[in-house]
């Protein structure tokens, strides 16, 4: 990456980490100061985690495990610990969004109140179920060493654009939930007359608009993706032949296939060290 651009990246990877804290501090500030704060009692706040653990981790960690793979200080480490690193991110974040809803239906069954009846609710849930299986199969066609090549290929465009659809639906979803509370919770003053409350939560959805505008942007630029390895160099009946790195993994792949499981597992993980290309 050339320093100019490193500087652009640098940029907008701090901007967007302390946007990202302050969205944090921002939920939380609302929920201790205006909400009764966060418990586990069935209450309001129980029902609290909700929006602390959306942002935190349904929201901030996604956006940090999408750009990992990005970090330029990370490019000497091997493709397969960075795949591990991202879907650990990944993972956490998927706990912690399971707990926020866990935490809402908890609080609707104990106050009686409907659950799934608002547009928030469905695409919510939609987001989280979706979210589910983009883990289980990045999980499965990713990390698992017996995956053909050109299979990870081939659903690599698919990972891709599912992932970044999630994050921005979560965002989405975010929004509708904040602004849902708000219409419900401000009666004297109202939500329409602008009261202290309603401008920070506000403010906050502002910041988490510009947070997924800034991890978008840096996972959208070319020339800040991780450097592959473009061409590779090798022998065949003693002649030096260039090949583009998707030739290498189809030509070892189709090897692969008349090898022995433990022969090709031992490729599929020295194919991982050597570093796919990769548009995350």
């Amino acid at each position: 990456m050339a320093m100019e651009n490193y500087r652009h990246f640098l940029f907008f990877l701090i901007t967007s980490i302390l946007i990202g804290f302050l969205s944090i501090l921002f939920v939380l500030i609302w929920v201790f100061q205006w909400r009764e704060g966060l418990a586990w009692d069935g209450g309001l706040a129980e029902f609290n985690w909700h929006p602390v653990l959306t942002v935190t981790g349904f929201i901030f960690i996604q956006g940090i495990a999408i750009v990992v793979y990005r970090l330029p200080w990370t490019w000497k480490c091997s493709k397969l610990m960075m795949k591990f690193i991202h879907a650990g991110l990944h993972t956490v974040a998927f706990v912690l969004a399971v707990i926020s809803l866990v935490a809402v239906f908890d609080f609707h069954n104990y106050k009686s109140i409907p659950n799934m009846y608002s547009l928030h609710s469905w695409i919510g849930l939609m987001g989280v179920v979706f979210y589910t299986l983009q883990l289980v199969l990045g999980l499965c066609i990713f990390l698992f060493p017996m995956t053909p090549a050109f299979i990870r290929a081939a659903f690599m465009p698919i990972h891709v654009y599912s992932g970044l659809l999630i994050f921005g639906t979560v965002i989405a979803t975010a929004l509708m939930g904040i602004t849902e509370k708000l219409f419900f919770a401000l009666k004297n003053p109202a939500y329409k007359d602008s009261p202290p409350e309603a401008v920070f939560i506000n403010t906050l959805g502002l910041l988490i608009v510009v947070f997924g505008g800034t991890v978008l942007w840096m996972v959208t630029r070319p020339s800040w993706k991780r450097p592959g390895e473009e061409a590779s160099t090798f022998k065949q009946d003693g002649k030096v032949s260039s090949v583009t790195e998707n030739e290498l993994n189809l030509n070892s792949f189709d090897k692969a296939t008349m090898e022995s499981s433990s022969e090709a597992w031992k490729r599929n993980l020295k194919l991982e060290e050597t570093g796919l290309r990769s548009t995350m």
